[in-house]
């Protein structure tokens, strides 16, 4: 179970019992008789809770009975690191979280209108895309740092998509637009494509293609993923990520999250099938000459 998955969780349960209850977080902090910024800290999945201090929150959030469940759940997130340390340097500040959601949830679902998810990517796609948008954070990257996000992309793939044990269920909806725009030329594009295809062989994996047929589609603003956790994960309504030009942005409101759950299954009724949907993949790569 991945640690910063698990830190979120008991973060985000905390805050939620320390609501339910009606106590702000000055008045948590003088319970435990620390400062408010130990209380700020715990909710927001940068430190686990002392157990001590677990235990006089849950008392005090009337909810002593999860005592077990949470020094469960802090052991756990004590447990292991992070795989993507090794590649610190590649890895931008608000990618940490990304990246233990990713790995932490058991099912993904994601809805990308422009580019290939990175999870399917191959990587000559990758290569040219971190190449084409290198300027997002303002300036040029050179090839050893493209390399090096590339490698960090290609060990997320082995690390969430084909690991062996406990991979998540993924499924992916994309645009006929993703799979059209011809990224790095139609050589690298035909990889890409045919790539794509075999991911449908895979039993964690299922992707549909939204048509140009389909008009707007207004069910899908743009890009998203939404991320669901394991049922150790208790009353978690999941995460729905959406990146932006500078960062990401989280949403984990039970009413956010649905709705985005509703507009990813209302693509899902307009897309094709996943077995149609494999066939035009590869009729498109057929294409690429």
């Amino acid at each position: 179970m991945n640690p910063t998955a698990v830190k979120r969780w008991i973060g985000l349960e905390l805050k939620r019992l320390r609501e339910a209850a009606g106590h702000d977080r000055a008045a948590a902090a003088e319970r435990i008789g620390k400062a408010t910024t130990v209380i700020a800290h715990i909710e927001t999945a940068r430190n686990l809770p002392a157990p001590a201090d677990l235990e006089l929150l849950l008392d005090f959030y009337g909810a002593p009975d999860l005592i077990p469940v949470f020094r469960e759940m802090v052991r756990r997130g004590k447990r292991g690191k992070d795989w993507w340390i090794k590649f610190n340097e590649a890895v931008p500040e608000f990618l940490n979280i990304f990246l233990g959601l990713e790995t932490g949830a058991a099912r993904i679902s994601s809805a990308d209108i422009n580019v290939v998810p990175g999870l399917f990517q191959t990587r000559d796609y990758a290569f040219t895309i971190h190449n084409m948008f290198g300027k997002r954070f303002g300036r040029r990257l050179s090839d050893e740092e493209i390399e090096a996000k590339v490698d960090l992309r290609m060990t997320r793939q082995a690390t969430v998509v084909e690991r062996s044990e406990d991979a998540p269920q993924i499924w992916s909806i994309l645009d006929e637009g993703a799979l059209r725009r011809q990224v790095g030329g139609p050589a690298i594009m035909r990889a890409q494509l045919e790539r794509l295809a075999q991911l449908t062989e895979r039993p964690n994996v299922d992707i549909q293609v939204l048509p140009f047929t389909e008009g707007a589609h207004l069910a899908i603003d743009g890009t998203f993923t939404i991320f669901d956790y394991p049922s150790e994960f208790v009353g978690d309504p999941g995460t729905v990520y959406i990146e932006t030009r500078t960062g990401g942005e989280y949403y984990e409101r039970p009413d956010q999250v649905r709705d985005f759950r509703n507009a990813f299954e209302r693509l899902q009724g307009q897309a094709e099938n996943p077995d149609r949907s494999r066939d035009f993949i590869l009729s498109l790569a057929k294409e690429m000459v």
